[in-house]
């Protein structure tokens, strides 16, 4: 079985980009065109980099050149593809065993440069830079004196309790 820290991030991460999906689609009207043409921007570009890095996970190829679709998606696809994608992930972090967790995956990033990782490692990446991402769309939020997804650990734990 995996490694109870990876299941919880991922789903963590799942919960988190649901929050901020949800604000988006609640509050997309009341931005400007270039703060929505942002927030579709990130929201794209955690689920390419979710995508890319569930390729290297299968060991498929991905077929995007860079970590941005190549033409800006529609808000609702867009969502209902992430939360696809999340589910993915949350099904394939508990599918894992440890020693899996720890397997090495060799893949070529964007910028055509070999790269190796562990599974666990790319799992983490996939966390972390939603994170970090989610965090930028709710600055756009907070800019317009909206408010932002809850996105942290502990408000996943006060949910769920």
């Amino acid at each position: 079985m995996t490694p109870t820290p990876y299941v919880q991030l991922i789903d963590v991460k799942r919960w988190a980009d649901r929050g901020l999906c949800e604000a988006a689609a609640q509050t997309i009207e009341q931005l400007s065109a270039q703060e929505a043409s942002i927030m579709v921007r990130i929201l794209d570009h955690i689920h390419v980099v979710d995508r890319i890095f569930r390729h290297h996970l299968q060991g498929s190829t991905h077929g995007f050149q860079a970590a941005r679709s190549d033409v800006l998606p529609e808000l609702r696809p867009l969502i209902e593809s992430l939360q696809e994608t999340d589910d993915w992930y949350a099904s394939y972090v508990r599918s894992l065993s440890a020693k899996e967790v720890a397997q090495a995956v060799d893949f070529t990033f964007t910028s055509g440069k070999p790269a190796r990782m562990t599974r666990g490692e790319i799992l983490l990446h996939v966390c972390l830079h939603g994170t970090y991402h989610r965090g930028n769309a709710g600055a756009v939020l907070q800019l317009k004196g909206l408010t932002p997804s809850r996105d942290s650990i502990t408000d996943f734990l006060e949910d769920a309790a």
